[in-house]
């Protein structure tokens, strides 16, 4: 989700040559790493080769955000190419493999007056790109039910993740291990010291405590989730954020039959972070929470969520890239498409109501609306050498509506592409992103090329 705060036709010839061009140097360079490594040992083949993934996903993206109180609309329409490949692994007791990308995002229409939604670079003269690109990779090695990777990746710890709510995703640059050795528990560690954000070409980019708007070196991570019995899950992490924060995270999820077409869902999830280091957005002592219970019933999902946040700082989270943008590392439950409603102190509540039409005879489409409100925030009590002083004020609040409808194609040429509407309304506190309506209309079709 992106916070507010950091906004919570035919394509011309000249990109075509451009997306050729690219998607040329791309495949040159996964061809010639693979080469290397075939080069080896033509044997590698069997298991680097044959067991290889390559998804082009063409998306088309429309984005509208209406601002209130004297700032700027934000519009666009882009088109997106997104080329992933993964190898498979070389044969023995230690497997070899790559992972790598290469995305293409290009200006269908955008102008300097609506510039900022976070889906084209801005240049000279407050003016969209017509276009830009990136790509990168990965090594992996596995070694029985471990795999780890050193390069180019998309974290998604609850504690450090990348967003992908824009045209492009964004990436980190570090090292990870993933290890499912023991049956039903999962292992995660990872080191991370740099990145890159949704608009940007430059994969040294830096990693942010977002809100405080502090750099770090580094983020080093550790956790997992445990899942002994069929809907029953324990999550647990650990993250130090280099000098600024170390961050706790936990998560309970409960999933219980009550007959073939109810079931009930309950989900906890619990963050504690202190000021770690030289303590570079000043002191931090916060536990923010959410709970929620949601029934099922045929194709109807109710859900009632609570979220609390308890300190004199906001919940804060990584930010990535050289503009300081959030990432995805927030998993609380009224972390929405606007706001995160993790000011400091706020108490938030949560109504949603979910619609699956499968059972009706429409497989792939969904429906889903939810309304949320929070009050109590007051970020008057904030020492005079905190990064987060001046962010909040007294007795704010703030509220937001959202719907949302997604179809997905289940056959035909076209299976797969899907269409995705949001929209979501915001009211509240300035410190909370003021008055805005936004509405996104996102269309994905993933093509698989191996």
């Amino acid at each position: 989700m992106q916070s507010s705060r950091y906004q919570k036709g035919a394509i011309p010839n000249t990109h075509l040559t451009s997306f050729s061009r690219f998607f040329g140097c791309w495949t040159l360079g996964v061809v010639g790493g693979c080469t290397l490594l075939l080069g080896c040992k033509a044997a590698f083949a069997e298991g680097l080769v044959d067991n290889s993934k390559l998804v082009l996903t063409v998306r088309n993206f429309y984005f509208n955000s209406d601002r209130a109180n004297g700032r700027a609309n934000q519009e666009d329409w882009t088109q997106g190419f997104l080329l992933d490949y993964q190898s498979g692994f070389t044969p023995g007791p230690v497997g070899v493999g790559v992972g790598a990308f290469g995305y293409l995002g290009v200006k269908l229409d955008a102008g300097p007056g609506r510039r900022g939604t976070g889906n084209l670079p801005v240049h000279a003269g407050n003016e969209p790109a017509d276009e830009y690109s990136r790509a990168g990779a990965a090594l992996k090695l596995r070694l029985g039910n471990t795999v780890v990777r050193y390069g180019q990746q998309a974290p998604t710890a609850p504690v450090f993740a990348i967003s992908t709510s824009r045209l492009l995703p964004q990436t980190a640059t570090g090292w990870s291990v993933l290890s499912s050795e023991v049956t039903d528990l999962l292992l995660e560690a990872g080191h991370f010291t740099s990145s890159t954000d949704q608009v940007s070409t430059n994969r040294d980019g830096d990693l942010w405590a977002g809100y405080a708007r502090q750099r770090a070196d580094h983020i080093d991570f550790a956790g997992g989730k445990y899942s002994p019995v069929k809907g029953v899950s324990l999550s647990l992490y650990a993250a130090q954020l280099d000098d600024i924060w170390n961050q706790y995270y936990g998560n309970l999820n409960l999933v219980k039959a009550l007959s073939s077409t109810q079931a009930l869902t309950f989900d906890a999830n619990l963050y504690h972070t202190r000021d770690a280091g030289a303590a570079k957005a000043g002191p931090i002592d916060n536990t923010s929470y959410s709970l929620a219970a949601a029934f099922s019933q045929g194709p109807h999902t109710f859900t009632l969520g609570w979220q609390q946040i308890d300190g004199d700082t906001p919940f804060d989270y990584v930010a990535l890239g050289d503009n300081d943008r959030l990432g995805g590392g927030i998993l609380l439950g009224n972390a929405v498409m606007l706001s995160d409603f993790n000011a400091p102190g706020e108490r938030s509540w949560q109504a949603r109501y979910d619609l699956s039409f499968k059972t009706l005879g429409v497989p792939g489409l969904s429906l889903m609306t939810r309304y949320l409100e929070g009050a109590a925030i007051d970020g008057r009590d904030l020492p005079a050498n905190s990064a987060y002083r001046g962010l909040y004020g007294a007795d704010e609040h703030e509220r937001e509506v959202d719907l949302e409808g997604r179809y997905v194609l289940q056959s035909g040429a076209a299976k797969g592409l899907s269409i995705r509407v949001r929209q979501a309304w915001h009211r509240g506190s300035p410190s909370t992103g003021g008055s805005v309506a936004q509405l996104r209309v996102i269309l994905d079709y993933p093509l698989q090329l191996l």
